[in-house]
Parts: C-alpha cells; sequence; structure tokens
C-alpha cells in the first residue's frame, strides 16, 4: 500500500520560492514515476511536473518550466517540488501521485496514477 503525504504548502508573495515535499510512509517510492497535479479554484485538476521511476524522464507543463523544478531523495524516501518566481496564478492545492507502471510518455495523464496525496495548498499573493 503507498499513502503519500504532500507537505510544504503555504502563503507566499509573488516572486517568492516554496518547496512541496510528497513522502510514503508505506512502500518504498524509489521505483515509482511521481507526478505533482495542481487544481485552482474553478478549474480543472492539471498536470505540473513528474519524474520517472528511472529518474530520467522530467517533464513540465509550460506554465511551470524554467520556474519549478522536481527531483527525488531516494534515500528519503521523498520526492520534492521546487517552485521559484511564484505567480498568483500558481495558486492551486497541489497533490502528489504515484504509479509503479507508467511509462514516460504517459507521465501527464492523471488518469494513470494509482496513488494520490491529500494535497496542499498554495497561495501566491499580488
Amino acid at each position: 500500500q503507498v499513502q503519500l503525504v504532500a507537505s510544504g504548502g503555504g502563503l507566499v508573495q509573488a516572486g517568492g520560492s516554496l518547496r512541496l515535499s510528497c513522502t510514503s510512509s508505506g512502500r518504498t517510492l524509489s521505483s515509482y514515476a511521481m507526478g505533482w497535479f495542481r487544481r485552482a479554484p474553478g478549474k480543472e485538476r492539471e498536470f505540473v511536473a513528474a519524474i520517472s521511476g528511472s529518474g530520467s524522464t522530467m517533464p513540465y507543463a509550460d506554465s511551470v518550466k524554467g520556474r519549478f523544478t522536481i527531483s527525488r531523495d531516494n534515500a528519503k524516501n521523498t520526492v520534492y517540488l521546487q517552485m521559484n518566481s511564484l505567480k498568483p496564478e500558481d495558486t492551486a492545492v497541489y497533490f502528489c501521485a504515484a504509479d509503479d507502471t507508467i511509462p514516460p510518455y504517459l507521465l501527464r495523464d492523471p488518469s494513470k496514477y494509482d496513488y494520490w496525496g491529500q494535497g496542499t495548498q498554495v497561495t501566491v499573493s499580488s
């Protein structure tokens, strides 16, 4: 069983930074593909970033490319999303997700992930 816990959200001014963490209290995540998604008020859930199980593939949404960085620390069983140069439009609930069978070309598809964390709120003020 994979139980994901996302943390690190908060309130930050535009231009600031936050680092989100996603860890599992159950199975090790080292071989799992991991994704970050977000849902803004009144909007559909959207893909933010992902990292393949091998760590060799890391797609990003165009809206965050160059500002956000996904990484994983297998020793800590944790995946991070470093968010820099935050904008008010980044305000959303951020969710991490995991799956051990997703091929790299499907990392952007939320329907392919079996396990989801509870979400952490990120609010960026202007």
